[in-house]
């Protein structure tokens, strides 16, 4: 972006940013050439146009069926080309690149509740190393909020029941803005925090400094014995329930026909609410563990089943 409008936006701090950026002021610019033309025309018409005369009367004026087709057909591209760099764009920032590192949010009235897979929990602040994908499963512990960072132009709502993703990869070290821009309550303004963007090294440091922190999988692995989960999912398929080894990632075929990704949501909800999803040529047998289980042991269980491969 030219440094004389690198005042109007926040500082860049991620490989979307840019991108996000020249596409709104693509929409900036041709917005307002729009806007400037019809006053000109307006202003144009109305002086050259005008009643000279009390008993002037207008003459008959011949439409120009090119100039019909010129005037409907120029914006149509217009439009047009908004429309797929927006697509393009949309799709780019939905799909996180292969490798990115993973990282669970739960937020809650008024705070921001993150872990690392390798188990380090932070609240209201994120560490991250500068030049790798980095990709937020989030959910919401109680009301709508949003996951919002202006240095990297994303913002995505955290849904209660649900989880939803971005990604973002940051391009220089720092310290930035995170937000909730979503109304969530009284104490709204106060639900933010920082993302410490880290050299690699720096940040491989600062995992190493959190070694009383259990990583996800082993945390996972424990709870899952706990609640007898390896009584019906071992190995193989057995009578009471499917295998969960490499399950994540596959289409799993459901009762009554169709079939699903196991992806994070998906086997969120088979912890949750299993009968909503049956695999097919079982039955809906597997208790509910909806108000047993924290979000926090939620993303656990998930982490250990992810892992589970033959």
């Amino acid at each position: 972006m030219p440094a004389w409008l690198s005042w109007l936006f926040p500082e860049q701090a991620s490989t979307l940013a840019p991108k996000v950026d020249y596409l709104f002021l693509f929409l900036i610019l041709a917005s307002g050439a729009v806007a400037l033309l019809v006053f000109l025309l307006i202003t144009i018409f109305a002086v050259r146009y005008r009643r000279r005369s009390p008993d002037e009367v207008g003459a008959d004026i011949e439409g120009s069926p090119m100039l019909e087709i010129f005037w409907t057909v120029t914006p149509l591209l217009i439009f047009l080309a908004m429309f797929v760099w927006g697509a393009v764009l949309y799709f780019e920032r939905s799909r996180p690149p292969d490798g990115a590192i993973q990282i669970y949010v739960v937020a809650k009235q008024w705070m921001w509740k993150l872990q690392h897979r390798e188990g380090p929990r932070e609240i209201n602040e994120l560490h991250v190393p500068v030049g790798v994908a980095v990709r937020l499963v989030m959910t919401s512990q109680d009301v709508i909020h949003s996951f919002y960072v202006p240095a990297f132009r994303i913002k995505q709502d955290v849904l209660p029941g649900r989880y939803t993703s971005e990604w973002f990869q940051a391009t220089k070290p720092g310290r930035y803005h995170l937000f909730c821009a979503e109304y969530c309550g009284s104490q709204h303004s106060r639900m933010k925090g920082w993302v410490e963007v880290m050299a690699p090294a720096d940040y491989q440091n600062w995992l190493d400094s959190q070694r009383l922190s259990e990583a996800m999988v082993v945390s996972g692995q424990r709870l899952f014995r706990s609640l007898g989960c390896n009584g019906c999912h071992g190995p193989v398929d057995t009578a009471r329930g499917p295998s969960l080894f490499n399950v994540y990632g596959r289409a799993v075929e459901l009762q009554g026909g169709g079939s699903v990704i196991a992806d994070e949501g998906y086997l969120r909800q088979a912890i949750l609410n299993p009968g909503v999803q049956v695999v097919l040529g079982y039955k809906p047998l597997m208790p509910t563990y909806q108000g047993q289980l924290g979000e926090d042991q939620v993303t656990q269980l998930i982490e250990y089943m992810k892992s589970l491969k033959r």
